[in-house]
């Protein structure tokens, strides 16, 4: 990341704001925990990917049907009011009982999805104004949005695997898609516009919290879902067999946590394909993250360089065989779209020579993790704080961890005495996220990420995900009176104690850098250069 200055953040996804309609949305909540951040020295908000979510996939933000859309859950029925589109009756005629410190997906997708019906009845009567503005959003999205709306309305009428419909729709012959979009056209606009209505907020949000001298992180997930918008729309550039169905799927290799590795399931690319048209996909994808956010996480960034492809229909990962992707010539392009560069390698697990090259080559951020510091080699452990590089980013934990209270109750004692031994004092339950916040926050690396469940000091309730498990995560949330505004100040004062914190003058500087680059970045974002 070029021009990057020694900085920190904290880790919250919107889901988990606080919010009286079952899930943290782009509201009030929102533009509060951005004034929190300003307030209290923080100069990024980072984020979990923000793609729609399924209830097939346990609404896990890394396993979407597009990779482009928003999703619709985060729209704020508040916002929806104060727009137009709804009136206060519509809220006030549901029966507002969730849950306050968890996600209930299934109440809340049904809550708000009726609510959208509500707000598309508004919209058909509104005026030209508002009609122009969502013309021109079909316009400037046109490369994904018709496919994604044409994808969710065929799923509806003709079942949830697309290599079942009549076989020319699946492979998307130009009649029979003009016909069935005749036949649905307003299905199909109900979709684009509930994807209107996400941009327009988002928009909003971003402008403000530019205005603040904030910037977000946001999340790539490498693979995507066979059951996907862009697999059916792009089913050249994955390695699908003659009737679309997966050839090959992705995953990970045996190693010490699993003697049958990982199998992931997702199709893998056909990187031949890709790289013949100059990666055009990619390059449009990551502009449209480059829309949302100002910096990007790549996960699982080891795949640029080489990634397992195991045999379609195989139980476990062992049958697999490693397979090189051309990341070399990838990122020769993605530099050419994007100059700056604004990405962090997500290089966590088993790493080979390949990769390291790879993110020497293009000299990216890698993670450094300090719940990973603590082993037996701990003098020589990659992730403690004595050998972190300036061209990092150094986190407590990440979303896939545990909080550090938990992690820090899970431990063994000889960890426990090892983490004593390194900070030379008493370390326990109580003080153990103050401990490693000072930590990271001392970090040579230039940006220093927190969970915000380490600077509540939350225990293993409030984990987001546990990898390895379907059940259960991605539901936790703040309650309305846990945001930490009583340490404002003191968050504040850890951020200049440990340089972290930019004064005013350089903040003005750097939210006119944020404007205009944006705008830039949002303009640029559809065009490909090869």
């Amino acid at each position: 990341m070029k021009n990057i200055k020694r900085s920190s953040a904290v880790l919250l996804h919107i889901t988990s704001l606080p919010s009286e309609y079952g899930i943290g949305d782009m509201g009030d909540a929102a533009y509060k925990f951005v004034d929190f951040l300003h307030q209290s020295g923080h100069r990024y908000w980072q984020l979990l990917p923000l793609n729609p979510t399924d209830a097939a996939f346990n609404h896990s933000p890394y396993s979407s049907y597009s990779a482009f859309a928003g999703n619709p859950l985060l729209i704020s029925p508040s916002l929806l009011v104060k727009d137009g589109y709804l009136s206060q009756h519509d809220l006030n005629s549901h029966n507002l009982d969730f849950e306050e410190n968890e996600v209930d997906y299934e109440k809340v997708s049904s809550f708000k999805y009726g609510l959208f019906e509500i707000a598309y009845t508004s919209f058909k009567k509104s005026d030209k104004k508002v009609r122009k503005a969502f013309n021109k959003f079909r316009e400037e999205n046109s490369t994904w949005l018709e496919d994604y709306a044409l994808y969710l309305t065929f799923k509806r009428h003709l079942g949830d695997n697309w290599t079942e419909w009549p076989e020319e729709l699946r492979d998307r012959e130009p009649k029979a898609l003009a016909a069935k979009k005749k036949l649905l056209k307003v299905e199909i606009e109900k979709e684009e516009f509930v994807q209107f209505l996400f941009y327009a907020q988002w928009e909003k949000l971003v402008a403000y919290t530019h205005d603040q001298a904030i910037g977000f992180i946001g999340d790539i997930p490498f693979y995507i879902n066979h059951d996907s918008a862009d697999c059916w729309a792009n089913s050249a550039y994955f390695k699908l067999d003659g009737k679309r169905n997966p050839s090959k799927v992705s995953g990970v290799p045996p190693d010490y946590f699993s003697e049958t590795g990982q199998l992931w399931g997702t199709p893998v690319y056909d990187w031949k394909s890709l790289q013949k048209n100059g990666f055009d996909w990619w390059i449009k994808r990551l502009g449209q993250n480059l829309k949302l956010f100002d910096i990007v996480r790549l996960d699982h960034f080891r795949a640029f360089a080489n990634y397992w492809e195991v045999p379609y229909g195989e139980e476990t990962a062992i049958n697999g065989k490693w397979a090189n992707s051309p990341g070399k010539a990838f990122f020769k392009i993605v530099e050419k779209n994007f100059p700056d560069m604004p990405f962090i390698a997500e290089d966590l697990g088993e790493i080979d020579e390949p990769v390291y090259k790879l993110i020497k080559d293009f000299d990216f951020p890698i993670m450094k993790v300090l719940q990973f510091a603590f082993g037996e080699q701990m003098g020589e452990n990659p992730y403690i704080l004595h050998n972190h590089v300036i061209n990092s980013v150094a986190f407590t934990g990440t979303h896939d961890n545990n909080t550090t209270v938990g992690w820090f109750q899970a431990a063994d004692k000889a960890e426990k005495n090892r983490i004593q031994e390194y900070v030379g004092r008493g370390v326990n339950k109580k003080n153990i996220h103050e401990i490693m916040h000072r930590m990271v926050l001392s970090s040579v690396a230039q940006l220093a990420v927190v969970p915000m469940q380490d600077i509540l000091g939350l225990d293993e309730s409030a984990i987001m995900n546990r990898p390895g498990t379907s059940e259960g995560n991605w539901m936790w949330r703040l309650k309305n009176d846990q945001l930490p505004v009583h340490q404002i100040a003191l968050l504040k004062k850890l951020n200049i104690c440990y340089g972290r914190y930019e004064q005013e003058k350089d903040r003005k500087s750097i939210k006119k850098a944020i404007g205009s680059d944006s705008k830039k970045k949002i303009a640029d974002a559809g065009e490909v250069r090869s």
